[in-house]
């Protein structure tokens, strides 16, 4: 992910709401993983990885469903219909090449989701508190909230200048 804002002033990963967004060989990998794990219908992968990213990132049926049609394509996976839907399976093929991108990216793509979630919640609880604050308080409290505000954003930023 960038370190900055995009082009639409929102941070690059993270999409209406908050929601994190992947990228695209990110999603692959993630549908993969998940096939990994058992068979599933498109629905089912999107539940699964919306689970699996302690709810950061619902992803699209319009992302989902085209790669598992690719994926199939690509005899990766293969479809079957059960009860009415199409349900995916991976091939050995694909199995082997779930668990290569798993190893070259460290883990799934959703390894990290509680960390980026707990930094989440915690700035929506310093929006609250800055809401109340520009609600509530008097001028001199806003200019202290703005200069503490202003201040932590600086030190966040040194965080990434240590890299």
């Amino acid at each position: 992910m960038r370190r900055g804002p995009g082009r639409h002033g929102r941070y690059e990963g993270f999409g209406p709401g908050g929601r994190r967004r992947m990228r695209r060989g990110d999603i692959r990998t993630a549908v993969l993983a998940v096939l990994a794990e058992q068979p599933r219908h498109g629905y089912e992968v999107i539940q699964a990885l919306e689970e699996k990213t302690e709810r950061a990132w619902r992803p699209s049926p319009g992302s989902i469903y085209p790669i598992l049609q690719m994926l199939e394509d690509e005899g990766l996976a293969r479809s079957s219909e059960r009860d009415g839907k199409r349900v995916y399976e991976l091939t050995e093929a694909g199995k082997a090449e779930a668990t290569e991108r798993i190893e070259e990216a460290g883990g799934p793509p959703w390894a990290d989701a509680g960390k980026i979630g707990s930094l989440r919640g915690a700035v929506m609880q310093l929006h609250e508190a800055a809401r109340q604050v520009g609600g509530a308080g008097s001028r001199e409290q806003v200019e202290r909230a703005v200069q503490i505000v202003t201040d932590a954003r600086k030190q966040l930023y040194r965080i990434l200048a240590e890299d």
